[in-house]
């Protein structure tokens, strides 16, 4: 079985929280929730998280300032920005992906989740096939 993606969950609502980490659980995510962005930020710095997905607006430390902090720690985490103010979003965050609360489906949060964790471990390479014998070349059969 492959190993759980690690998905860093934050928002200072703990009801949200806890939906959002109920609902990535059970699509097999392995979750770590927060409600203090500085203790999120913490966490991430230790390694080990996939994916990060954060409310914009909280006391401290804002989402986009999370979102500052792990992108400086680490470009390539993919990065997805909530919040319930549609208009914020004018302002550069640096999120991969910015969604609006009571805007999506958690259908298409999920779908975002898995394309933004498929890009970041990137494409499949092919791996070349190893044969015990070469494959027979195409004769064509001389009457």
């Amino acid at each position: 079985m492959k190993p759980k993606r690690t998905i860093l969950c934050v928002d200072d609502n703990e009801q949200s929280l806890s939906i959002r980490k109920v609902m990535l659980e059970t699509r097999g995510y392995r979750v770590l929730a927060y409600t203090d962005a500085n203790l999120a930020l913490e966490r991430f710095a230790q390694g080990g998280v996939d994916l990060v997905l954060t409310d914009l607006i909280m006391p401290g430390i804002d989402g986009s300032k999370l979102i500052e902090g792990v992108k400086g720690l680490s470009p390539e985490t993919p990065a997805i920005l909530l919040s319930g103010k549609v208009k914020i979003y004018e302002r550069e965050t640096g999120a991969d992906v910015f969604l609006a609360k009571g805007m999506y489906a958690p259908a298409e949060l999920l779908e975002r989740i898995r394309l933004l964790l498929v890009r970041k471990r990137g494409p499949k390479r092919a791996q070349p096939r190893v044969h015990a014998q070469a494959p027979p070349a195409h004769h064509v059969a001389s009457a």
